[in-house]
């Protein structure tokens, strides 16, 4: 495995062995990317022009025609990048025979207070096949160090390590995706995000760009909206409700749906409810994605379709605990939140042997759990034994559990989902997994239609038609 080059190691690459020319625009705290590349050497073979806009009327009467907007975001980091582009195009279409390249990125360090959180976008415009329309990638990152000089410092090796993955790597945006930590930690910086297009990317999924975001630890969680597109956290949850539903979703079926349908009938009460502030997310833990060592990327891709086309959106976390995922959504400015979870997972949540890792122990996972803004929606479900329907209350609860309960369910703070008819609780996700798999069409009474039309259009799942045929001629062999 080759060694990681240093940022100085590939900043002497960029400006000597590069076959581009372009610009660096960068606003706000980011002012680093350009200082590597002069510190470097060479440089008048790849910069034609360096910009800091760091005041933010320069910033908006360049990249925003003199309008005031908001600096920090994917739509201002877009209008950097064409406007420094089509400079380029402008100014030395006829007079340069290098490959055109803008880099640009617009930041947030911590202020003097230290009452911030760090955070920014990166990109750039690449030329490609069609000089003029390039290639682009964005990212977004957050700066988890507490110190602005720290941070400034990560912020010159992201943009360089950006910029080395644009001019020596945009074969393949998984390469420079990968590389954009190098000599780097998650410390230090989290990539939350990331979006490329052009005319030479039809062929890249950005779904499963992200994902690789979530399971080589880059960022704990993903998101997308409900047409499958991909969403930065924080835009996305800005001053929103959300309602949380975690399952495998292989595929959603009609329970799932009632569960949010019920849940939503709920949250409609809420005083601070409106239809256009509050999302429904389907979320699901990266481990149910896994095949062996790795992510099964087809199979994720068909959840998704499946759940969008069912108009939800989606999220896939890193987290394997109730607290932890909650505890995540918290560094958001969102309204509130509210997770839906099954009486048998409850009952999981309760178990004190899963916190051994904490110093405070139980109490201290629900405490993270529910905080001032989070309400569980619980729903019963049927003992496999005796068929009997199972709601919580007092008996059901263990003697040390059981004040706990009655604290919880007292405050509000736990809503027991009580209109999920008996025979939707009877719906379970391994017996409709064995009928797709063997082919039974039966599976269509537990999915809602368009869910089962696609899955047997596309033979998802493992489904194929001729499997029932198969099982029916060896129980007749046996016969």
């Amino acid at each position: 495995m080759a060694n990681t080059l240093s940022i100085k190691e590939k900043s002497v690459h960029i400006n000597i062995d590069s076959r581009y020319y372009g610009t660096i625009a960068e606003i706000g705290g980011g002012q680093e990317t350009a200082r590597h590349l002069f510190q470097a050497g060479g440089v008048s073979n790849t910069v034609a022009k360096s910009i800091s806009a760091y005041d933010k009327l320069f910033s908006d009467h360049f990249y925003n025609q003199g309008m005031p907007s908001r600096y920090v975001a994917e739509d201002r980091l877009r209008k950097m990048l064409d406007y420094e582009y089509d400079e380029l195009i402008e100014i030395l279409d006829k007079k340069n025979n290098q490959k055109f390249f803008a880099f640009a990125n617009t930041v947030e360090t911590l202020n003097f207070c230290k009452t911030n959180h760090g955070n920014g976008w990166l990109g750039m415009a690449v030329e490609g096949n069609d000089r003029y329309h390039p290639n682009k990638i964005f990212i977004h990152v957050k700066l988890h160090e507490k110190d602005t000089l720290l941070q400034q410092y990560t912020l010159g090796a992201l943009g360089i390590n950006l910029i080395y993955g644009g001019l020596f790597q945009w074969e393949d945006p998984r390469t420079i995706l990968l590389s954009l930590l190098d000599n780097l930690n998650t410390d230090r910086v989290e990539v939350d995000y990331v979006y490329v297009e052009g005319p030479d990317m039809g062929w890249v999924d950005n779904r499963l760009l992200n994902l690789m975001l979530v399971s080589h630890n880059m960022t704990p969680a993903i998101m997308f909206d409900q047409s499958g597109k991909v969403r930065q956290p924080s835009d996305m949850l800005y001053k929103k409700n959300v309602l949380l539903l975690r399952g495998n979703f292989r595929p959603i079926n009609k329970l799932g749906m009632e569960f949010i349908h019920d849940s939503l009938a709920i949250f409609k009460q809420d005083e601070d409810y409106k239809p256009d502030n509050t999302i429904a997310f389907c979320e699901l833990s990266l481990n149910s994605l896994m095949q062996g060592e790795e992510v099964d990327e087809k199979d994720f891709l068909h959840r998704v379709d499946l759940l969008n086309m069912m108009g939800q959106s989606v999220m896939i976390s890193r987290f394997k605990r109730f607290f932890k995922l909650v505890t995540y959504f918290g560094q958001f400015k969102m309204i509130k939140l509210r997770v839906i979870i099954g009486l048998p997972t409850f009952d999981k949540t309760l178990d004190a042997s899963y916190y051994t890792d904490l110093r405070g122990g139980l109490l201290e996972a629900m405490g993270a759990l529910f905080q001032s803004n989070v309400k569980v929606y619980l729903y019963p479900y049927i003992d496999p034994h005796s068929g009997e329907l199972i709601y919580p209350d007092d008996a059901h609860f263990s003697a040390e559990n059981k004040l706990l309960w009655q604290y919880l369910n007292m405050t509000k703070k736990i809503l027991v989902l009580r209109s999920i008819p008996y025979k939707s609780l009877e719906i379970r996700s391994d017996h409709i997994t064995t009928l797709i798999e063997n082919g039974d069409d039966s599976f269509r009474e537990y999915v809602p239609e368009q869910v089962f039309n696609h899955i047997k259009s596309k033979e998802l799942f493992g489904y194929n038609r001729n499997n029932k045929n198969r099982l029916i001629q060896a129980d007749l062999a046996v016969g």
